[in-house]
């Protein structure tokens, strides 16, 4: 059951990646909100991808929540 709720994007939501093609289809875990240099916030998500060792950054319309964070 996918969840698609850009609005309430939390820490530690596992996510559907579903662009660029080079991860999509894969299953990532959100990080934390990208920070510009300037200190502000941007609209995009660093995801962790599960079972390996790489970070995407990411437009909410890029994944799907598929599970909420329990903390």
């Amino acid at each position: 059951m996918l969840l698609h709720i850009s609005e309430n994007i939390q820490v530690g939501n596992k996510v559907l990646i579903l662009a660029p093609e080079y991860v999509a289809g894969k299953v990532g875990v959100v990080c934390g909100r990208e920070t510009l240099l300037d200190v502000r916030s941007s609209d995009r998500w660093l995801i962790r991808l599960d079972f390996e060792n790489m970070v995407v950054s990411l437009n909410p319309s890029e994944f799907q929540v598929i599970s909420q964070s329990q903390g």
